[in-house]
């Protein structure tokens, strides 16, 4: 490209990637959390907005059980975290969505909380999904104890010594959510009171600033343990420690039909996705910003290398990517700085990477340019309508089938490996599940979760209806086939969102239901993704955000207060914690000066030693 190109190239459309490419399941299941994810866009806004957090009750007992609220400031609003810590018995503490009981649940509320709010909410977070929850509930979740981390941190602290931080490199968090419900279910208020709200009209981040003063709260709790247990001895979580420690959740197949039932959403979310590659790939990149993704390129190598997982494939997934991350390195540092490198860098790993890796690589070039991709966050809303368009051409309609859903068609639904699996949602467990068809009940019930068969269900009946009728339009072919309908609704409308449906056969015996999960999750933010099973993961959330102190310093440098992706293990030496080494920008600073990370952790400690509490 000549330097006359290269210059009206902002000015050029951007080259998405296809659809058949992007929508692939397995490619999905190899998407990393990236700066779009939505824990990364909250922390920016809370930073940029200057969000105070603040403790206004702390009623805890000896044993950790009572009521804690967190006051939530922001420009335009005042909300609040309300938890409730109990007791519960071992044989009790589920990670089901069917539990009953766990060791904390609470809510996140707009506005105050009054004496009769709290009394209300009391008697009813406690029960979630069985309580009656007040309206002005934005967030209702519950969560339950890592218990060998829980009891390994209190004893530490309380012995005056920091936990090995290996134990939450092995885990990662203190508490674990099961659900974290928004959205109007269970008597919450209605997502549309968030539509005009500044603060929370993104997708999900209500939730995951509920999550965030839930780790806060862990933080406080396992300290407070410390302190009532050993009060002579006892110290406070490190300042690492403390930004090493996430908050875990379980996910099941739950998440599957979400994907396929707000197909817009997603293709909203994948569309700035993939904008940010594109913006990414056109710009010439200079020789610091090869130097920060070479840097961070290491930092998730290391990351990936200490994730821990007992699932053999995504072990050997882990383990191929850190493989072929030095070779990425070599191609980094050997290639002559060409204003098309990073086009180059993802041709190159196109043909020479895993998918997993191919995504590591576009996650850490879209790292490199927050000016062009950070305002893209603000479109990952969306206002879903499927419309119907009855006055198209009948041959119109199958001709879009044909061009947009050639994956659909191209699949044999009726073999026995086509049409392995069915989905049902379990009357016992009020869970999604998966059934082998013709060996197990229940297929009668089938959810109709997978569009392939669908849709290619309905371009047979409309080849057959226009042999008779070429002429027909889409309202002649529904008033004589009905059934139809919503399907077509569905075609006519993602033709021009094509990143809405998943190509793949969600009945084919080879479908991995974990690829579902990790789409969804890696735009939440997930990290440390760990299969228990084909069916569900465990992952973590905010592992490495800035605190709720250097969020209160007000951080005046976003850059470094938004640098904590792929977080690494601290360092325990002669029983201080240690950073791991030095972020990527830390190279800018002389050695044994502070980034300005650093020095706001710093001087939140010694405000910690004066007394003053948050």
């Amino acid at each position: 490209m000549s330097n006359r190109d290269w210059v009206l190239a902002p000015l050029a459309p951007l080259n998405l990637r296809p659809a058949d490419e992007v929508m692939r399941l397995e490619r999905l299941g190899s998407l990393h959390a990236c700066r779009l994810s939505f824990v990364r866009s909250l922390m920016r806004q809370m930073g940029r907005q200057r969000w105070q957090i603040s403790r206004v009750r702390f009623d805890l007992d000896e044993n950790g059980y009572g009521t804690a609220v967190y006051r939530l400031q922001t420009p335009y609003g005042r909300y609040h975290g309300v938890m409730f810590a109990q007791a519960l018995d071992d044989e009790r503490r589920s990670d089901r969505v069917i539990a009953d009981a766990w060791d904390v649940t609470f809510g996140l509320v707009e506005g105050d909380v009054d004496d009769s709010l709290l009394e209300q909410m009391a008697a009813n977070v406690p029960l979630q999904e069985a309580g009656r929850q007040h309206p002005r509930v934005l967030v209702l979740s519950r969560a339950n104890k890592s218990l060998r981390n829980f009891a390994h941190f209190v004893e530490a602290l309380g012995n005056g010594q920091q936990p090995d931080p290996q134990w939450l490199t092995r885990v990662g968090y203190l508490y674990r959510t099961t659900a974290v419900y928004g959205n109007g279910k269970f008597g919450l208020a209605d997502f549309a009171r968030l539509h005009e709200n500044p603060d929370f009209r993104r997708p999900f981040s209500v939730q995951m600033a509920g999550v965030y003063l839930l780790r806060h709260f862990s933080i406080e709790q396992v300290e407070h343990l410390a302190r009532s247990q050993s009060p002579e001895t006892a110290c406070g979580l490190a300042i690492e420690l403390r930004r090493y420690l996430g908050i875990g959740n379980s996910t099941g197949l739950g998440m599957a039909p979400f994907l396929i039932n707000h197909p817009q959403l997603i293709a909203q979310w994948v569309t700035q996705r993939e904008t940010a590659l594109a913006l990414a790939q056109r710009q010439a990149p200079s020789e610091e910003e090869r130097a920060r993704l070479i840097a961070l390129t290491k930092r998730a190598q290391q990351h990936l290398a200490e994730t821990v997982t007992e699932d053999a494939e995504q072990r050997e997934r882990n383990v191929a990517t850190v493989a072929a991350l030095p070779d990425v390195l070599s191609w980094l540092e050997s290639v002559p700085l060409e204003e098309n490198l990073w086009a180059q860098l993802v041709a190159w790993s196109e043909r020479t990477l895993s998918l997993e890796a191919q995504e590591l690589i576009n996650t850490l070039l879209i790292e490199l340019y927050p000016e062009q991709v950070d305002p893209l966050e603000e479109q990952m809303g969306v206002n879903e309508n499927l419309d119907l368009e009855p006055d198209m051409p009948l041959m119109r309609l199958r001709q879009l089938i044909e061009t947009h859903y050639g994956w659909a068609l191209s699949h044999d639904y009726t073999s026995d490996e086509g049409a392995y699996w069915f989905w049902y949602r379990s009357a016992e467990k009020e869970e999604p599940r998966l059934g082998v068809r013709d060996e197990e009940p229940g297929a009668e019930k089938e959810v109709p979760i997978a569009m392939g068969p669908r849709v290619a269900h309905s371009h047979a009946a409309i080849c057959e209806f226009l042999e008779d009728t070429p002429r027909a339009k889409v309202v002649d072919f529904l008033l004589a086939k009905p059934r139809h309908k919503e399907i077509i609704r569905r075609v006519q409308t993602l033709v021009k969102a094509t990143y809405g449906d998943i190509h793949a056969n969600l009945w084919h015996r080879e479908m991995k239901p974990m690829h579902l999960l990790r789409t969804k999750l890696a735009f939440f933010g997930a990290s440390r993704f760990d299969p228990k099973s084909d069916r569900w993961v465990r992952i973590t959330l905010f592992q490495g955000a800035p605190l709720v102190e250097e969020l209160n310093a007000e951080p005046e440098d976003l850059s470094h207060f938004d640098d904590w992706s792929f977080p690494l293990q601290p360092q325990l030496e002669k029983g201080c914690v240690a950073p791991a080494g030095l972020s990527p920008q830390g190279d800018q600073y002389p050695q044994g000066e502070r980034s300005p990370l650093q020095q706001s952790s710093f001087q939140q400690q010694r405000t910690a030693k004066g007394g003053v509490s948050l």
